[in-house]
């Protein structure tokens, strides 16, 4: 599903603050799996979602994404394939527009848009229908503009967004980093419902590392641009969290 070869991306290149963001990094990620990136600041995690976002090119090396070579796609032509979730509840979404404005934008954001943006009484019903799914009595108030709802509210409404179209690859950058415990909870556990009732191809970059335990099938530590350790599902399975917190010891 996605496959980088040899990517290597250096910031300011030639300049006293000449930062080498990744050197020569290989992976291969499969269909419906879900990957989470751990790394302290600085390891190059956040540089690689944005590789795979296609929010910045590399310097060298190759970009594949569900066999189409995504090289040097900017990020809004790779959005047929990629929906992302930002570490900002504010990111991502109209704050000025209703719910359901937001959710009819999501619902066409691959696709040609015309003059107007419909909301039928079939579309208003789905949309509380998924609203509904989240338990967080917002069904009814779906004519509310987005940015007056609280972080893990719009959290949780951005991660319902994110399937209401075709979206193949789901990328999780920090998205309970803002949000106090309860709304990361409520957040995480919907991210990992959704990607295992649409079949998505995953990737969370997160410092949590109980979430990186709890949650994902494959696990990779990032230091200083490169891949440090990658743990298939088979050996998560027996990863304890005081393994995790021993990597960063």
């Amino acid at each position: 599903m996605i496959e980088l070869k040899s990517i290597s991306k250096t910031f300011n290149a030639g300049k006293p603050n000449e930062v080498k963001a990744l050197g020569k990094l290989n992976l291969e990620i499969k269909e419906k799996e879900f990957v989470v990136i751990v790394g302290s600041n600085g390891s190059g995690k956040t540089t690689l979602l944005n590789l795979v976002a296609g929010t910045i090119l590399p310097d060298t090396g190759s970009i594949s994404i569900a066999g189409n070579n995504a090289t040097k796609l900017a990020d809004y032509q790779r959005s047929k394939w990629i929906a992302r979730i930002f570490q900002n509840p504010l990111s991502g979404t109209a704050a000025d527009l209703s719910i359901l404005d937001n959710f009819r934008l999501a619902a066409l954001r691959t696709q040609n848009k015309g003059l107007t943006i419909g909301k039928n009484e079939k579309f208003k019903t789905l949309v509380r229908e998924k609203i509904a799914a989240l338990g967080m009595g917002l069904e009814d108030k779906t004519e509310q503009p987005i940015g007056t709802l609280s972080g893990g509210q719009r959290q949780a409404l951005t991660l319902m967004m994110s399937v209401m179209d075709e979206c193949k690859i789901l990328l999780l950058d920090e998205p309970t980093a803002a949000l106090d415990p309860r709304s990361a909870e409520n957040v995480m556990r919907t991210a990992d419902a959704l990607i295992k009732q649409y079949g998505l191809t995953a990737i969370l970059v997160t410092h949590n590392l109980k979430d990186a335990a709890n949650y994902g099938s494959r696990i990779i530590q990032m230091s200083e641009g490169e891949i440090l350790k990658d743990i298939s599902t088979a050996e998560k399975t027996k990863l304890k969290q005081a393994e995790l917190f021993e990597w960063f010891g």
